[in-house]
């Protein structure tokens, strides 16, 4: 069974704290939180005031996705603002291995992002220090993107190397996540379901999240 992460970005901001009451009653597993700094992608989303204003009254981890240059200068501070899961981008880290090893010295849990033009294969000298691989399946930056089929040839392959690694790496896709797509996803090795849109714009938000839980 997948773990799912609603994302915040597609959230209500005028009531994100109805949005976070949502994913503590629901089926849920995590919080996503994109944090976007208008210099890796080309738009803003919130930061360390929101998080460390939701962190007391959301029940579930926070799997914090740092779209930003220069993400070790933020780790701690995040780690501070509440994040459990703390990902950053391999094409925004010039050491990944110490970025890893700082984001770990906090108790976190690590994972790295790949965008859709970077080959899983970029990753594999450190996939076993990652416990979680992002794959996002759109060009991040904005949510409600069309997913790039050429993702689940992506996760099957990330799935390949972790297996013959012995590493328990989860795999995470981010983007484009649907009620039509999740069992393919799931199907190709995927471990943990980001969904946007498809959580926060449908009718019953909850029954949306058992879905795709399956």
């Amino acid at each position: 069974m997948p773990l799912i992460a609603p994302s915040l970005l597609a959230a209500n901001f005028l009531n994100l704290q109805s949005a976070v009451s949502l994913v503590n009653d629901s089926a849920a597993d995590w919080l996503h939180l994109d944090i976007m700094d208008g210099r890796f992608v080309p738009n803003i989303s919130f930061g360390l005031p929101v998080v460390s204003a939701l962190k007391p009254a959301c029940t579930k981890p926070f799997d914090v996705h740092l779209m930003i240059e220069e993400p070790e200068r933020f780790v701690s501070a995040f780690h501070q603002a509440g994040a459990d899961i703390i990902t950053v981008h391999y094409e925004a880290c010039r050491h990944l291995h110490r970025n890893l090893e700082q984001i770990k010295s906090l108790g976190l849990k690590a994972g790295v992002a790949i965008n859709p033009h970077t080959p899983v294969a970029a990753i594999a000298e450190v996939i076993e220090h990652i416990d979680l691989l992002l794959i996002m399946s759109v060009n991040p930056g904005f949510g409600g993107q069309k997913f790039i089929e050429h993702t689940y040839q992506k996760i099957s392959t990330a799935r390949q190397l972790i297996d013959a690694r012995g590493a328990t790496t989860l795999i995470e896709v981010d983007g484009g996540v649907t009620l039509a797509n999740a069992p393919l996803l799931i199907a190709a090795g995927a471990n943990v379901l980001v969904a946007g849109n498809t959580v926060f714009s449908a009718a019953n938000a909850m029954q949306t999240i058992a879905a795709l839980k399956g």
